[in-house]
């Protein structure tokens, strides 16, 4: 049964090499997964279909296996001297570092990365891209652990979801996909974003950001000039979404220690590789770092799925969120997307079946449009003074 849903799902297609068969050794991924879900619903009333959120995205953009290439194509699992590392170029700055990180100029930069890359140990090439703000990971650095909790403020009696104020600070798929779950549950959800630097899918195809933030309300805020702005709506949370690096919102004096909230207040962070770690990471790389991969058949790695750690870790953040607010609140929760990759990654391996269908990813429904930026400002801040009004 869970080879069939695993095919079924779109994960099988996603995941082996491009030129050969599907691999089906990450199949319990997908139930652990149902089963983390099956506790959001009981806790909520909502169901929600795993294999659609891991590969739903995929099926909206078209992807496919693509082996040590990512389905998205931003990210490549190499070869070093010593062991295997991934690295992504998925943003401009990226790609203009790549000459400071071989210390040379070439043409065909993974080309030349690869060549580099295998010349010396993986610490050191993954040492030198970190030293260059490079998202990049060795395979298996990162051992599973639990969420880190701290007490931050007071805490309230235990609620449910229905009907809480949850800011959404978060972009891209892990924290989105947390904040929609809520919504679905019956959360507004104010997505903040600054007009200088909004969620990087907007500019992509709109089916993705219209799956991850439709049933939104849309902030636009500039989080220095705005800062008192800001400051009011977290204090007025009864859950705030934090995706930014560890130290972004702290500078600010923005951050769960600083801004004092509402009685039972919930923070969740989610973060690359946990809130000690500064450097940047994204769904695939985390992946890698967590020991999370496919096999190609020949004793190699290949990318499991599309950037699996991403809706595994916005999956997790949601049930930690409804697990919170049931206790009473009052926390300070950090994930880390290579951390929530590596539990996934100690479950059993199996070996796949030829007899088990193969299917695409299938796109899912999309009911609604994401919100206009800042199309909700006004509303927002009559919900703000609302809710100061009854502190």
């Amino acid at each position: 049964m869970t080879q069939a849903a695993w095919g079924a799902s779109g994960l099988a297609w996603l995941t082996g090499r491009p030129d050969g068969a599907a691999d089906f050794s990450r199949a319990a991924v997908l139930q652990r997964c149902g089963q983390r879900l099956a506790r959001f619903t009981a806790a909520t009333g909502v169901a929600a279909d795993a294999g659609q959120l891991l590969a739903g995205r995929a099926g909206l953009l078209g992807f496919t296996r693509a082996g040590r290439i990512s389905a998205g194509g931003a990210s490549r699992l190499l070869a070093a001297a010593d062991g295997w590392w991934a690295l992504t170029l998925s943003r401009p700055d990226d790609i203009d570092a790549v000459p400071a990180l071989i210390e040379s100029d070439g043409a065909q930069p993974w080309d030349a990365i690869a060549a580099w890359a295998a010349q010396r140990p993986v610490s050191q090439a993954v040492e030198r891209a970190r030293l260059l703000d490079l998202p990049a990971a060795a395979l298996g650095e990162t051992a599973a652990g639990a969420p880190v909790i701290r007490r931050a403020g007071a805490a309230g009696p235990g609620r449910g979801v229905r009907g809480a104020l949850v800011v959404d600070l978060t972009a891209l798929w892990a924290g989105p996909l947390c904040g929609r779950l809520l919504a679905q549950a019956g959360a507004t959800v104010v997505k903040v974003e600054s007009p200088s630097r909004p969620d990087g899918t907007r500019r992509g195809p709109s089916t993705f950001f219209d799956w991850m933030n439709a049933g939104k309300l849309s902030c636009s805020l500039d989080f220095d000039r705005d800062s008192q702005t800001l400051a009011q709506l977290l204090a007025a949370a009864d859950v705030v979404l934090e995706g930014s690096r560890p130290a972004a919102l702290a500078r600010r004096g923005l951050g769960p220690f600083d801004v004092a909230g509402r009685p039972g207040r919930v923070w969740l962070q989610i973060t690359a590789h946990g809130a000690r770690a500064g450097y940047p990471g994204f769904g695939d790389d985390a992946a890698v770092a967590g020991g999370l991969v496919g096999s190609d058949g020949r004793g190699g790695p290949v990318f499991c799925a599309d950037a699996i750690a991403d809706p595994l870790t916005g999956i997790e953040a949601a049930v930690h969120v409804v697990d919170a607010l049931a206790r009473g609140g009052g926390e300070v929760i950090t994930l880390a997307l290579s951390a929530v990759a590596a539990g996934y990654a100690a479950l059993p391996c199996q070996a796949g079946s030829g007899a088990v269908p193969v299917l695409a990813p299938a796109p899912p429904p999309i009911a609604a449009r994401g919100p206009a930026l800042g199309a909700d400002n006004a509303r927002i801040a009559q919900l703000t003074a609302r809710a100061e009004a009854q502190c």
